[in-house]
């Protein structure tokens, strides 16, 4: 190979590169229903407020989309589909899911936060995440003892009704008046789709660890966004995402993403809750249904299983 040809070579892998980098601008903001994803998409928007010296006040619950961008939404699927989602079949929406994505970042300059409950997998032959436009993501887990008790009072399904849901493999969210549906599977299935991508950085958290040690948590967020808070402003940014401020927000203004099942959005934001709301057979059938995921996590103590 010639120094011309050798040179040209380079610079086309650059071009590459250079137009990937473009492209990849998607950063996911995952988890399974009830595991604390409004929470970390309403810390990033506080984070980004002191950041840009915008901190007077916490940011408002009802306009997460001036970030966050959640990509379930019907309107962007009718834009895709050149008619309305609520006559599109289920293949037809599975079909257009990456290229409605790759339109949610269409011109962006900076990093696109995109929230979803899709687990990563095929849906009717396509996938449910665009790799394209992916960049990294952020996972965000829960114990599902707790998404269990958290999921039933917001659904308004009984907890027996929703450890079977948990545990379907073919487990959806069903559509709505505002949502396309998404898929998920099982509970376990959701979490190992995100933990085993191994071509894009996924930060994990523990939506306890959250709870016991939000700086700490918060904080691997932002060095994983390669952000510099100062500490004053990791802080505010912290109490202004608080589960307090964010239900004091709700009973004053409502919180548009609450469903009608729902009571409130905001309705407890603790760990441990299933000590008390869910009973022995309860507790067993969630464990015997995710007990090798669980124990990954740190849920269940670690154990190699029956041996008869």
């Amino acid at each position: 190979m010639n120094n011309a040809t050798e040179q040209a070579g380079q610079d086309a892998s650059r071009e590459c590169s250079s137009l990937r980098r473009l492209r990849q601008r998607a950063v996911w903001i995952a988890s399974y229903p009830k595991s604390g994803n409004t929470w970390v998409r309403v810390f990033l928007h506080n984070l980004m407020r002191e950041l840009r010296g915008q901190s007077d006040s916490p940011q408002n619950i009802n306009a997460l989309h001036q970030m966050t961008a959640r990509e379930s939404l019907k309107g962007y699927f009718k834009r895709r589909l050149g008619k309305p989602a609520d006559e599109a079949s289920a293949k037809e929406i599975a079909e257009a899911r990456i290229a409605v994505q790759a339109d949610m970042v269409e011109g962006e300059s900076d990093l696109a936060f995109i929230k979803t409950h899709n687990a990563i997998a095929n849906v009717e032959g396509f996938p449910t995440i665009n790799f394209e436009i992916t960049l990294a993501a952020i996972y965000i887990v829960r114990n599902p003892l707790d998404v269990t008790v958290s999921y039933a009072h917001y659904s308004r399904l009984s907890v027996d009704a929703i450890i079977a849901y948990m545990a379907d493999p073919a487990g959806n969210i069903l559509p709505s008046e505002r949502r396309v549906y998404e898929f998920m599977g099982s509970w376990s299935f959701h979490v190992a789709s995100w933990m085993s991508v191994p071509h894009r950085p996924i930060l994990l958290l523990r939506y306890e660890d959250m709870l016991a040690s939000p700086e700490r948590s918060f904080g691997r967020l932002a060095t994983f966004l390669r952000l510099k808070p100062s500490a004053e402003q990791m802080a505010r940014a912290i109490k202004n995402s608080s589960f307090e401020e964010m239900a004091r927000q709700e009973g004053l203004r409502g919180f548009h993403e609450r469903p009608g099942t729902a009571e409130k959005f905001f309705r407890a934001g603790t760990a441990g809750q299933w000590r008390e709301a869910l009973s022995r057979g309860q507790i067993k059938a969630v464990i015997e249904a995710h007990a090798p995921m669980m124990m990954r996590f740190g849920y269940l103590a670690e154990d190699c299983g029956d041996r008869g």
